[in-house]
């Protein structure tokens, strides 16, 4: 959650300093097994200093740089910054016009003590009943509530710093895990409160739409239909040809075509089963219907349109190796959300900021024989 907001906030343009632990960095660097790649991807355009902020030193690192700061964001466990000296109370003493953002599981209430997780709080929140069965409940396929947390801190923020320029004063900011995913799901809380009914998973999800579902073309490439609306319907028949569709009564609206899933589905399946993916994906084209081929996500790196509408971005990972990884999907006039600085190093930018916020020479070198710091 808090690398996503300082992502957001760092591709959106501010300078983002991400504080790393010494002597080997964020632990995150050296993930393995499904984690590789989470420290490339969401530290790109950050610069990094590695202190010990368990040491009185690192502490007063931080002391001397937060009259420079605008925004801290922290996302540490429960009551661990104030136990290092950190805190809101201590740093908005320092600097008044300080925006602190705390990242956490759960908003202040009784669960607040608590640890938090993204799968933890898919959980607990409802998304992964939603998103597997009754018999067995299952996480979405990304870390979506994570980066939905740190998307809400990151609005935050920029709320806070437009107010600050009409009061001179800093806020106090609270982003959270287990309350990003029940506005999530708020929907399906939605449709019990309106028809005092369970909401379906969905496995168990009867669409709304007749024509809203998995096809395949003559090779077996999957591709997802819809067709949702009475237009769409005479459209759909027309272009490929299924006359005797459109002229059948029994399917002249998406009601009565609901009612005919059962014969209806296995039909249009046959059918479309008989074109060759190129075929199959003009004539959904042609006809104006939202479909999408089903891929995984390495199929994204060849993209046509991600790559020819700029989404995304080529990254030097920590490796060595060169990625193209996607962007913030946001567009603000002719602003280019793109690479300032790859990944960083452990320590790199540390240097010039710890020197432009007056710290000599002598000192640096001090912080770094003790081991409280590390810098580029």
């Amino acid at each position: 959650m808090g690398p996503t907001a300082g992502l957001i906030l760092a591709d959106m343009g501010a300078e983002v300093i991400k504080i790393e632990r010494t002597p080997k960095g964020d632990n995150t660097r050296y993930l393995e097994g499904s984690g590789s790649g989470f420290f490339d991807y969401l530290n790109r355009n950050k610069k990094s200093i590695c202190l010990d902020l368990k040491s009185t030193e690192g502490r007063e690192i931080i002391y001397r740089l937060v009259p420079s700061m605008d925004v801290l964001l922290e996302n540490f466990g429960p009551g661990t910054v104030d136990k290092l000296g950190l805190g809101y109370q201590k740093l908005s003493e320092i600097n008044p016009r300080l925006i602190y953002c705390s990242l956490k599981g759960f908003m202040p209430g009784p669960y607040e003590k608590r640890l938090a997780l993204d799968e933890v709080v898919q959980m607990m929140g409802g998304l992964a009943s939603m998103a597997g069965s009754k018999e067995a409940p299952s996480r979405a396929g990304a870390s979506v509530v994570d980066i939905v947390g740190g998307s809400y801190g990151a609005l935050g923020i920029v709320t806070a710093l437009y107010d600050r320029e009409r009061t001179g004063k800093g806020q106090y900011i609270i982003a959270s895990l287990f309350e990003s995913v029940v506005f999530l799901v708020g929907q399906h809380m939605a449709y019990t409160a309106v028809t005092g009914k369970l909401a379906p998973t969905m496995q168990e999800k009867l669409s709304t739409w007749a024509i809203y579902d998995l096809f395949e073309s003559k090779e077996g490439k999957k591709v997802f239909i819809g067709v949702t609306s009475d237009q769409q319907w005479a459209r759909f028949c027309q272009t490929f040809g299924f006359e005797d569709l459109a002229g059948d009564t029994r399917l002249s609206t998406n009601n009565h075509r609901i009612e005919q899933r059962t014969w209806l589905l296995p039909e249009l399946k046959t059918r479309i089963e008989t074109f060759p993916w190129a075929t199959l994906t003009s004539l959904l084209e042609k006809a104006d219907l939202p479909f999408a081929p089903v891929s995984r996500p390495e199929d994204l790196f060849d993209d046509v349109h991600l790559n020819e509408s700029g989404g995304l971005v080529e990254t030097k990972l920590t490796r060595g190796t060169v990625a193209k990884l996607p962007k913030i999907p946001l567009r603000i006039g002719s602003y280019d959300f793109g690479i300032r600085n790859h990944p960083p190093e452990i320590g790199e930018g540390s240097l010039q900021l710890l020197k432009g916020c007056g710290f000599s020479d002598e000192e640096i070198e001090g912080f770094k024989r003790k081991g409280v710091l590390v810098v580029r």
